[in-house]
């Protein structure tokens, strides 16, 4: 939400985390340096990023369950 961007975040059963974001190049690009070290405690093992066009489906950011 501090980037401005729309999307979202979730679990997945596997143990992955899962997002969609869209905004700015920037900002996605800072998105993913944030995502790489991931919060006090995780473990990231791997990131895996695709880029598309922007569908214009989301406008916020939200946590999905």
């Amino acid at each position: 939400m501090e980037l401005g961007l729309v999307g979202y975040v979730r679990n997945r059963s596997d143990g992955a985390v899962e997002f969609a974001a869209e905004g700015l190049r920037n900002d996605l690009e800072r998105l993913l340096d944030a995502v790489r070290v991931g919060p006090w405690m995780a473990a990231v093992e791997n990131v895996d990023s695709q880029w598309s066009a922007p569908t214009g489906e989301f406008h916020r950011f939200e946590i999905r369950y």
